[in-house]
């Protein structure tokens, strides 16, 4: 049952309720007055009470029927539930009744009144049922009798009774519905929650964010300023055709794996998979400006290489002896960002001439290496390490392009620089000061003590 699609079923149930309630009054009136009267249908007020009571009860079925949406409906019932309270005003001052007789029925417009859920409907019911009792008082003085046939009190009391175990049991099952929508509401946002997590699987956060936040995903681009990256691994054809599928497949999952969380930690929107390039771009759906975009895609950049050196050494305990370096490239420009496709099938992902530049400057990247556009440099010498490598012929521009190679964030340079590494044949070391637990610290001191005894013992150091 799908609890947004049940407008029917509830105003089914809207109109029901109160008809039945309307019902058991009807019925009530009709029958404590019959007995009161010794069921005398030739008296003219038996007649006339019981043709005002089933003419109301027609026009208040008419009335809830012609509402066609429950908003209104709420507002007819309310409605109908002071025109109730006004008539039973009336009805119980016009007869002789006895103080038991009239305290059932008044009973029965508190129940009415209290079920109604506010005190503005409560005071408002009983406003109308003292109109009703002031009304009839201005033109006669009601005959105050102390008893009446027990059988009249009798009456008035079974339809208190039939009126409040009506409304009890009705609320019962309201309550049980209740129930019912809570519990499927619960599992529709278990339901929202496995697909956010599922949808998280093909879209960064901040994209993911954007989308949810219930804007209309439509056809349609705009032009901003993005920072974009691309990289991949050199070689990686190569290890594909020597190296098992299994093998294969989880190396380049391991690879991704890392390189997509150093992605999302910087806040970069991860466009695609590429077997194993990668195309991320930073400014888009959300930017911090150009500068701190660009920043955070060389930072990324930086963080990538560092994490490669790693999975290196995890590799080569699996077994894979060729070293495999990523290149990277990246650009900063205005792009045509958005979603492009059919109405029926979105691709979010930008298009334009920055984009070919930061793709051709990966393809022209050294193993290992990390070449930024001059565009790119500008935003980011003051913060970031770079050495200028001069111009370099791209395809697809006429001009050749002015290219800078990263180095490392100032930050980590200098006597205070918390990385180290060295590869040479026989030892490798990577070394970053910034990762080490403390409680490793004092294995790593040894392992550097026990590397240094054995170089010692070997006659290497003097």
């Amino acid at each position: 049952m799908n609890i947004l699609d049940n407008s029917d079923e509830l105003r089914e149930s809207g109109m029901q309720q109160p008809i039945l309630f309307r019902a058991i009054l009807s019925v009530g009136v009709i029958g404590t007055v019959a007995v009161h009267f010794g069921a005398n249908i030739q008296n003219p007020l038996v007649f006339t009470i019981s043709l005002v009571a089933l003419i109301y009860l027609v026009a208040s079925i008419w009335i809830l029927f012609s509402f066609k949406k429950l908003e209104k409906m709420d507002t007819g019932c309310h409605f109908l539930g002071h025109v109730d309270a006004l008539l039973m005003g009336v009805f119980i001052c016009l007869l002789d009744f006895s103080p038991t007789t009239r305290l059932c029925f008044i009973l029965v417009i508190q129940v009415q009144a209290l079920a109604g859920g506010s005190l503005k409907l409560f005071l408002a019911d009983n406003l109308a049922l003292l109109l009703g009792i002031v009304s009839v008082t201005l033109f006669q003085q009601p005959d105050l009798m102390l008893t009446t046939a027990w059988t009249t009190d009798l009456a008035a009391a079974l339809t208190l009774g039939t009126y409040a175990a009506a409304r009890a049991g009705l609320a019962r099952i309201d309550q049980a519905r209740m129930l019912a929508a809570i519990s499927e509401l619960e599992n529709q946002k278990v339901e929202l929650k496995l697909s956010n997590y599922k949808l998280s699987k093909y879209l960064s956060p901040a994209l993911r964010k954007a989308i949810l936040s219930g804007k209309t995903v439509k056809l349609g681009t705009q032009r901003k300023k993005v920072t974009v990256f691309f990289s991949d691994i050199v070689g990686f054809s190569e290890l594909a055709e020597e190296t098992e599928a299994d093998t294969l497949t989880e190396l380049l999952n391991s690879y991704l794996t890392e390189m997509s969380d150093i992605a999302l930690k910087f806040g970069g929107t991860i466009d695609k998979f590429i077997g194993d390039a990668i195309m991320v771009f930073f400014g888009d759906p959300v930017s911090r400006g150009a500068h701190e975009d660009s920043l955070a895609c060389v930072s990324m950049a930086i963080a990538m290489q560092k994490r490669m050196k790693e999975l290196l050494l995890r590799w080569k305990n699996q077994g894979i002896v060729n070293p495999l370096q990523v290149r990277m490239g990246i650009n900063t420009g205005f792009c045509t960002v958005g979603n492009f496709g059919t109405e029926d099938r979105l691709d979010y992902t930008l298009l334009g001439t920055e984009v070919n530049l930061a793709s051709r400057l990966e393809s022209s990247a050294e193993p290992g290496e990390i070449l930024i556009s001059h565009t790119t440099y500008s935003l980011v010498k003051d913060t970031v390490k770079c050495n200028d490598k001069g111009t370099v012929t791209v395809k697809g521009f006429h001009t050749p392009v002015q290219v800078y190679s990263v180095v490392d964030l100032r930050k980590n340079l200098g006597k205070n620089n918390n990385y180290f590494e060295l590869n040479t044949e026989g030892f490798s070391m990577y070394l970053d000061m910034e990762k080490i637990r403390n409680y490793d610290q004092k294995k790593i001191v040894e392992s550097l003590a026990n590397a240094y005894t054995h170089l010692k013992r070997k006659n290497l150091l003097k």
